[in-house]
């Protein structure tokens, strides 16, 4: 099967509802994560011209839903990716959550479909399903989410939810309904996929890996009669010069012990997530490995759960493997870097211009403020403007 690349790509950026730091694994550089910060954060990546921003979800974040509706008001083109739980809410409520929120950020939502896959902490939220169970409830929790969303009357009785006179009275602005982002790496995920939603996301495995999976998603999609578009999740930590990027990579893990690294795997050990499980294999829990393929970068899954591979260079290193990512067919990359809002404006500045972006970004070129730019000299000269900028 030939794999189409994709011409343009969206960039998303994240926001740091767990937690935001210079250090992984420490409480030094730790920084306090506020309604003002997150908003710092959502307007830097609305004004760089990031697509939209990612918020995570679990007991170790704040609510995803009640910290975009805060953020809507204050930004103007940013979209808010934001999950969905099948057997945390009911599929009715959830469609609720969906219009309204669509609504009020006049169609700037975008779902994350997450599962789960920490039995600990899905016994915490009540749930008491093993693995295939809850992709059972994740693809029958859909069906009657997307027929609501759809505007559709829904009757339903299933092995998980039973609904009667299923309704929205107010519609999403988006048709048929916000665009459904989803990722599992097993094959009942796998499955879910290709049968239900427009866009699978992987965790930042070397090429290769995300390659033979969008391979895959793609062959299952096909004997479905559909087509899924690919997204990445991957942490950056972009620098002008490839040896401070390097540099900085070490000082992320400069103040993590060995027994907080063990701490840490053995938590992702009890997980049944095939997705965590592949990320804690590529490092192995050992600081000798964590250049996993060229310029990517496993030293944030040392500690961090999900998503834990950087890309680590300069501006052009970074912009190149992005772009290796895009020729395996990969159209939407959520990032991060840390901490959050620094490297946001780095990334925003130094490497969106060199992506050829779907979307628009920031660029002085702006009728409505034409510099100077910088500093001013003296008080009384515009700084010159060197060729190599953009």
């Amino acid at each position: 099967m030939s794999i189409s690349a994709p011409d343009k790509i969206n960039v998303l950026w994240f926001l740091p509802t767990h937690g935001d730091s210079r250090y992984l694994g420490t409480q030094e550089g730790g920084r306090a994560v506020d309604l003002p910060y997150l908003r710092q954060i959502a307007q830097a990546a609305d004004t760089l011209g990031y697509y939209g921003v990612l918020l995570p979800t679990g007991r170790s974040c704040e609510d995803s839903w009640v910290v975009a509706s805060a953020l809507v008001p204050a930004t103007e083109r940013l979209r808010f990716l934001v999950a969905v739980r099948p057997g945390l809410q009911s599929p009715t409520l959830a469609a609720r959550m969906t219009a309204t929120l669509d609504r009020i950020s006049n169609g700037r939502l975008l779902i994350n479909v997450v599962t789960g896959g920490d039995p600990v902490e899905n016994g915490g939220d009540g749930i008491f399903l093993d693995h295939a169970e809850r992709y059972e409830v994740t693809e029958e929790f859909l069906g009657i989410y997307t027929a609501l969303l759809r505007g559709e009357v829904v009757e339903h009785e299933g092995r998980h939810f039973r609904i009667s006179d299923g309704r929205l009275l107010f519609p999403a602005v988006q048709t048929p309904y916000p665009p459904l982002y989803f990722g599992g790496s097993s094959e009942a995920g796998n499955r879910v996929a290709a049968r239900t939603i427009d866009k699978y996301l992987t965790w930042g495995e070397p090429p290769a890996a995300v390659a033979a999976k969008v391979a895959t998603i793609r062959a299952l999609a096909a004997e479905q009669g559909r087509e899924v578009s690919f997204g990445i999740r991957l942490h950056v930590i972009v620098r002008e010069i490839r040896e401070q990027a390097w540099a900085a990579a070490d000082a992320l893990i400069s103040r993590l012990d060995d027994e907080t690294i063990a701490r840490a795997q053995s938590v992702f050990a009890r997980m049944d997530s095939v997705g965590q499980a592949r990320m804690s294999k590529l490092h192995g829990g050992r600081r000798d490995r964590l250049e996993v393929s060229p310029d990517l970068w496993a030293g944030v899954g040392l500690v961090r759960g999900g998503a834990g591979t950087a890309l680590v260079g300069d501006p052009e290193t970074v912009a190149a493997r992005i772009d290796e990512y895009r020729r395996i067919g990969i159209d939407s990359f959520i990032l991060s870097g840390y901490p959050h809002l620094e490297e946001a404006y780095r990334f925003g500045e130094l490497v969106l211009p060199r992506l050829p972006l779907a979307h628009g970004h920031r660029t002085t070129a702006a009728a409505s403020n034409m510099g100077p730019f910088g500093e001013t000299i003296a008080g009384d000269h515009r700084p010159a403007v060197r060729a190599s900028q953009s």
